[in-house]
């Protein structure tokens, strides 16, 4: 062993897709003999991994970076904040190097030169799934980097890049060793996650030694083979959605959808360069029902976009109320430095927008308490993702880890992270759902 060891201080902010950025730097670091610890002081540098999709994200960023400056001294910075390289150098001219989003390399190269690192092949051993961020029994599983779409709100195309797939051959090799490792929930991500293999031409690859088209189809059918829930996220609603909500029903991946949909007013829509047919979408969740009854719809919504009315948010209200979407968030639109929206007329007062969440969040609350009180009396099967005290967290099929509710359970003994186990819902409020285990069947 090495008389010294590097130690590296890392702190991740953003979205899912940050998430596994960051991971695959801490698997990089561990991998390479670095030590990573969860302070500033024992530290000898710090790794910090951002977002800058939203002002507020930009702002939580910035003041980390300055946070970690000034507990350490020594700041390497990336992620997608990383793209906008003079706001971060104009803000803390003092850090050692900015990289963008999906920079390993860029990264480790940056670590290298500040940090030389000190390997021993024979003892720095990391776990077969790699470094993970979550917890040991689920993982984020990117499958793209980058977007085609241009939608007039988001710069997520400027930060990193076009669509670009990874060869469907090397996402299954990872899923497998991550389901080997212990992970018994796969969430699948990208920016554009139905949009999978569009740039590739949908060529064929190999995965044990097997010829497999490189399309989303395929992938979900290969990845729901391996024995762990297989969760979809950011799934643009696409014709071919129809075909994933087949294979939910068939069982290939978890009854659960999560299309952001961000508006129902087609004028807004058009704004935003986004579909614009309500009725249709309406039409299509309808069907998606009826394919899969089990189906639960996840969406997001942006309200005070530049020129919307009265009517138009209206017109959202309505739509929630037909859709009776299972779970629904939204947040007040914000300029976004560089996107195309910023020079659409008709600008929406701060105070106004904040009414108008408000009143979006009250409609949608009574729909997703209303849902979870039809699920009371009702069978599960749920996964633990935490024991504290009496009482163990955990989710169904229905439940999204962080951003859905949880099922709570209660006076169930000897429970773990990443146990299953079937019950039955006894009762729900507005958010999360409960199971005492003395009211339990025999």
């Amino acid at each position: 062993m090495s008389e010294h060891i590097p130690k590296v201080g890392f702190v991740s902010l953003g979205c899912p897709k940050a998430t596994v950025d960051a991971e695959r730097i801490l698997t990089q670091l561990r991998a390479e003999g670095y030590q990573i610890v969860p302070d500033y002081q024992g530290a000898e540098l710090v790794v910090v991994n951002t977002c800058g999709f939203i002002d507020a994200a930009v702002e939580e960023s910035l003041e980390t970076i300055g946070e970690a400056l000034n507990e350490n001294g020594r700041v390497i910075v990336t992620g997608c904040l990383g793209a906008k390289e003079g706001v971060v150098q104009s803000a803390h001219p003092q850090v050692l190097a900015v990289t963008g989003p999906n920079s390993l390399e860029a990264v480790m190269t940056a670590v290298h030169h500040h940090l030389p690192p000190k390997h021993d092949p024979w003892t720095d051993l990391v776990p077969p799934g790699g470094i993970k961020l979550t917890p040991r029994h689920y993982a984020y599983l990117k499958i793209a980097e980058g977007c085609n779409q241009r939608c007039s709100f988001c710069i997520i195309p400027s930060m990193r890049g076009r669509l670009a797939s990874r060869p469907i051959g090397e996402i299954l090799d990872e899923a497998e060793k991550l389901v080997e490792d212990g992970v018994q929930e796969l969430l699948v991500v990208a920016q554009d996650t139905a949009a999978y293999g569009v740039d590739l031409k949908y060529r064929t690859d190999f995965w044990q030694g097997r010829p497999i088209k490189s399309d989303i189809e395929n992938l979900v059918k290969q990845l729901g083979s391996l024995g762990a829930w297989l969760r979809l996220h950011y799934v643009y609603p696409y014709p071919r959605v129809d075909r994933l909500v087949e294979l939910m029903a068939d069982g290939y991946a978890l009854p659960y959808l999560d299309v952001p949909l961000q508006h129902a007013s087609p004028t807004i829509l058009k704004a935003m360069r986004r579909p614009a047919d309500s009725e249709n979408m309406l039409r299509r969740i309808e069907t998606w029902r009826e394919t899969c009854e089990q189906l639960t719809l996840r969406s997001t919504f942006i309200v005070g976009f530049p020129g919307e009315t009265e009517r138009d948010f209206e017109m959202l209200l309505e739509f929630l109320e037909e859709a009776q979407l299972d779970r629904a968030g939204a947040f007040a639109y914000s300029s976004v430095a560089g996107a195309a929206a910023n020079e659409l007329p008709g600008a929406v007062p701060e105070e106004l927008k904040q009414e108008r969440l408000e009143r979006f969040m009250e409609v949608q609350t009574a729909i997703s308490a209303n849902k979870l009180q039809q699920r009371v009396g009702t069978s599960a099967t749920v996964l633990v993702d935490d024991v504290i005290c009496s009482e163990a967290i955990a989710r169904s099929p229905a439940e999204a880890p962080e951003i859905d509710g949880v099922v709570v359970l209660r006076g169930f003994e000897g429970l773990e992270p990443g146990d299953v186990l079937d019950v039955v819902i006894n009762a729900a409020d507005e958010h999360d759902l409960y199971v005492t285990a003395a009211e339990q069947p025999e």
